[in-house]
């Protein structure tokens, strides 16, 4: 295993743009035997072969990697998760360009490995399709999961642009599949002019509960959030990020924004509270397009914040942090 923090560990702290890439300086390996002992191991699935508008999330899990910061106390949870939590880089799964079936088998495999090492995958793509392979993977560990998505789509259309396998139908197929708990699944932060109501119908029939962004408007992000957690319950859960459910003004470059989202203070508090209470055997960031360098690029830093609030979720959950840290983050919602 390779420590990025090895050469500055005289001073302490490594600056971002030294180095070797690794998700918050953490150890890089991608030798399985290696993960004994971790509690996260970040993966990165470098593909956008599915996407239906703009490309460029294949260069997402590097660009993310170099907008991260070493690690630190989180300053209202009061832990620093990557203290609480072994966490290893694991490297990207070996896609293969122009070939979408066959880097979904290499991202299932990646992440079979991790789940079989008793670890929690932390998936960075890539476009939303690379959902699919990472939950596919849980399940077959674990049984079906119920799912928090964030978005601002559903994902569950029968087709785009006549097309089954794109990244806006992943969903229907992990849901048809018996991948994911219809019941246990909720959607947040959905707006726009897509799906069409026969996709939403589908939905119905299912179960599936879809949070909207006038809900979250109406409601409040707290409440918004314990409706979801309601949903989920008990038994393993999957978070997935899609960062379009930001407002643009937020968050830009990604493939296909829509007007009138989450703002960025919402969406960290929101996955931290989600990943401090419930039972998560995996998580994935997507859609995410690089267009600068390190910390200057706002999409892979929000990106990184991101990453670090779900494992700072997962770190009180597994009780780090001060004493009711948990409880006083709740009550700090932030209000719409």
């Amino acid at each position: 295993m390779i420590d990025p923090l090895h050469r500055w560990s005289t001073i302490g702290e490594k600056p971002d743009y030294a180095g070797l890439v690794t998700f918050a300086g953490s150890p890089y390996t991608e030798d399985a035997a290696e993960l004994a002992g971790a509690d996260v191991a970040i993966v990165g699935a470098p593909m956008d072969d599915l996407v239906s508008d703009r490309p460029g999330t294949c260069f997402a899990p590097r660009a993310i990697r170099a907008a991260s910061s070493p690690s630190g106390m989180h300053l209202e949870a009061g832990v620093d998760a990557f203290s609480e939590l072994k966490v290893v880089d694991f490297g990207d799964a070996p896609v293969m360009p122009a070939d979408a079936r066959r880097s979904h088998a290499a991202i299932e495999e990646v992440v079979r490995e991790v789940l079989a090492a008793g670890v929690m995958p932390f998936v960075l793509g890539g476009d939303h399709s690379i959902t699919e392979p990472s939950v596919r993977a849980c399940a077959a560990e674990g049984g079906p999961v119920g799912v928090v998505h964030f978005d601002t789509h559903t994902d569950t259309a029968e087709h785009v642009f006549g097309a089954t396998r794109s990244h806006g139908t992943f969903m229907r197929h992990l849901v048809d599949g018996g991948h994911v708990d219809a019941p246990r699944y909720v959607q947040i932060g959905l707006r726009g002019y897509w799906p069409p109501e026969e996709d939403f119908a589908w939905q119905a029939e299912r179960g599936i509960t879809s949070l909207f962004m006038h809900d979250v408007r109406d409601l409040g992000m707290r409440e918004v959030v314990h409706r979801a957690l309601e949903v989920v319950g008990e038994g393993p859960a999957y978070l997935t990020v899609d960062i379009d459910v930001l407002d643009p003004a937020f968050v830009p470059d990604t493939g296909t924004p829509e007007p009138g989202g989450l703002t960025s203070a919402e969406l960290l508090w929101a996955v931290r509270e989600v990943a401090a209470r419930l039972e998560l055997v995996g998580a994935d960031l997507v859609e995410v397009i690089p267009t600068r360098v390190g910390t200057a690029d706002y999409a892979a830093l929000v990106g990184d914040r991101l990453v670090r609030e779900i494992l700072t979720g997962v770190a009180l959950r597994r009780g780090g942090g001060r004493a009711g840290a948990r409880e006083v983050a709740a009550e700090r919602a932030p209000s719409t």
